[in-house]
């Protein structure tokens, strides 16, 4: 049965949200990720070699939880949104969006008429027809999320046209591929990204449409609020468990460092 969506909700209400990358293709990854108590995920099909009996198995366990999940793809072919939104994925993040007309066929996939064109299915969202289905689709025009990641220059010099897309639910950065198409690679933090960032985030604010922004540096967050942003990425489940894992061995390492007998 397709559930409230309450990333959109939150949005909706202005309220701070917090989100991470699934990497890891299981769903103990997703428990970990709802025991640490984020608001939604991002399960990464793009990056990630996965089937996509695991990727309903990670959606079913985020249900569990009430964490609102989401699907990175790997390109915006129709048929497989119809599938990952069938198998219950509560939104759809499309790579590198650069133009309107990839974004408008998109929300067509997603949607069902007279908003989009989705083909009609009385699966595990539908609650296999025990519901009215005629009800079930207004319900998932209404709770399914389409977001769009600006990961280019193409992407930013067109972002005016992709905000005004109806259907848009939230933006997300890519900072990363961002800064290789600007031709300073891997670095993030660089003027002219930060600069097109901020230049995506004002469009969207404009256009009323929630900018989710990657906190990669400690500073980040305070300027992104005081730019009226709420909705924040923390990364990746892989490289936080990495880094966590990498500190403690070096505590470890130091502590023990430090208590051994000088001869």
């Amino acid at each position: 049965m397709l559930r409230t969506n309450r990333l959109k909700r939150a949005l909706v209400e202005g309220r701070e949200v917090h989100g991470v990358m699934a990497s890891l293709p299981t769903a103990a990854s997703i428990e970990l990720i709802a025991e640490a108590g984020f608001d939604f995920v991002v399960i990464d099909t793009e990056h990630v070699l996965i089937n996509p009996e695991t990727v309903e198995h990670m959606i079913r366990t985020a249900e569990s939880y009430r964490l609102t999940p989401l699907v990175r793809v790997a390109d915006a072919d129709p048929k497989t949104l119809l599938r990952l939104l069938d198998g219950g994925a509560q939104g759809i993040v499309l790579p590198n969006v650069e133009d309107p007309g990839t974004l408008e066929r998109a929300v067509a996939a997603c949607k069902y008429a007279p908003e989009g064109e989705r083909s009609l299915n009385a699966g595990r969202p539908g609650a296999f027809g025990k519901a009215s289905l005629a009800e079930y689709v207004v319900q998932a025009n209404r709770e399914i999320m389409v977001v769009a990641m600006i990961e280019s220059r193409q992407g930013v010099a067109r972002i005016e046209a992709i905000c005004g897309v109806p259907g848009l639910d939230m933006v997300l950065e890519g900072a990363a591929d961002l800064s290789q198409s600007l031709g300073v690679t891997w670095q993030t933090g660089h003027s002219d990204v930060v600069e097109a960032l901020e230049a995506v985030q004002s469009t969207a604010s404009e256009h009323r449409i929630p900018y989710c922004a990657f906190l990669r540096h400690p500073e980040a967050k305070a300027r992104w609020q005081a730019r009226g942003v709420g909705a924040f990425m923390l990364g990746d489940e892989r490289g936080i468990a990495f880094r966590a894992l990498q500190k403690a061995l070096d505590e470890a390492r130091a502590l023990a460092s430090r208590e051994a007998p000088r001869s």
